[in-house]
């Protein structure tokens, strides 16, 4: 068995009153899971937000950051903005936080796998 941070343990008991909250590995670190889908990836001991363009204002109005990685010589920045320490805090004071990163994730379009042998050309 898996030994789990006790970090994911208190982000999952904070979104608890707001769904069903899961946590899986990946990456290296945990992508947390509310309603089925992801609204946080926990990596490096922080936490990171599901942001799109219609939030990611407010994540920077905040003072959060974006989460970055390097690949092949290059940093890659994510659409996952660092959750407000404060934010962590209480059920209430992440709420709003995680609100916006579950629409951010319902909005985001599924991708369609091309048939075989359908014209991939625009």
């Amino acid at each position: 068995m898996a030994v789990r941070d006790p970090a994911i343990d208190h982000l999952l008991e904070l979104l608890a009153p707001l769904g069903a909250a899961t946590a899986r590995r990946m990456f290296g670190g945990w992508g947390v899971y509310l309603d089925g889908e992801i609204v946080v990836l926990f990596a490096r001991g922080v936490a990171y937000a599901k942001t799109d363009a219609l939030t990611r204002a407010d994540f920077a109005a905040a003072g959060s950051a974006p989460f970055v990685f390097e690949s092949r010589g290059r940093t890659v920045e994510t659409s996952y903005w660092s959750l407000p320490e404060a934010a962590l805090d209480s059920s209430e004071a992440l709420r709003p936080w995680a609100q916006l990163a579950l629409a951010a994730a319902r909005r985001k379009p599924v991708a369609r796998k091309a048939r075989s042998g359908e014209d991939r050309r625009g």
